[in-house]
């Protein structure tokens, strides 16, 4: 469980239109820029924003990307100073924020932007467009071991948002499910039982994770990465 639960955070919003992707004939909407002005928080998402394949992104529980701009840093000092890791918006996020972190926030955390109320609904899974995106073979799997993955939320009450809005807790649901404890549980202990029953039980979790945990209690196996995180069956 986090020592406290997260404080209000200044939050930059940020949109992008599909683009095509570097070295590539697959095209993303990972590039995303900042807003200036004041626009609408949907069910699906922000204003002017979208996403290529709606098989795997967007929707109703991954509606909007919330990436923490604290990690930048770090993947500045592992990495070198790449162009897009200069700033906000590298990793497709739609919110950057300091203070809100993985380790402090938790799966079903309901969050207050402007006129609009998110709920966290599952944390992000790192595809290969990462790879193409910053030109790093690994950075998908980097991404995934590091935790530094960033998390989605669902909108519970659409509204009107703007750029320096703070984005403040209003509800805690499962406290205990940090992103990090999540994550954790996912990607590092991997077929601990009881840490997987508690996710395939955790009703707030978004179903596609939930099922993650059913299955591997149902077969006793991890499920294979390689297509998602290098773009290969």
């Amino acid at each position: 469980m986090p020592d406290r639960p997260p404080q209000p955070a200044t939050t930059t919003l940020l949109t992008g239109r599909v683009r095509p992707l570097p070295d590539s004939d697959r095209t993303s909407g990972i590039y995303k820029t900042p807003v200036t002005g004041p626009l609408q928080l949907g069910a699906l998402g922000l204003e002017g924003d979208e996403q290529a394949d709606l098989r795997v992104h967007g929707g109703i529980e991954k509606a909007v990307h919330h990436y923490p701009a604290e990690h930048y840093p770090d993947w500045r000092a592992e990495l070198g100073p790449l162009p897009d890791l200069a700033r906000p918006g590298g990793f497709g996020e739609n919110i950057s924020t300091t203070g809100l972190t993985e380790e402090n926030v938790a799966v079903g955390d309901i969050f207050r932007l402007g006129g609009a109320l998110v709920q966290v609904s599952q944390g992000r899974q790192p595809c290969w467009k990462l790879n193409r995106r910053f030109g790093v073979p690994d950075m998908a799997r980097r991404v995934q071991g590091t935790g530094r993955t960033g998390w989605y939320y669902r909108v519970l009450q659409p509204g009107r948002v703007a750029p320096g809005d703070l984005l403040a807790l209003d509800d805690r649901i499962a406290p205990e499910w940090t992103l990090r404890r999540l994550w954790h549980a996912l990607y590092v202990d991997r077929m601990n039982l009881a840490e997987l029953r508690g996710i395939a039980a955790l009703d707030v979790l978004a179903e596609g994770w939930r099922k993650y945990a059913i299955r591997r209690l149902d077969s006793g196996r991890v499920e294979d990465w390689n297509k998602r995180l290098e773009g290969r069956e």
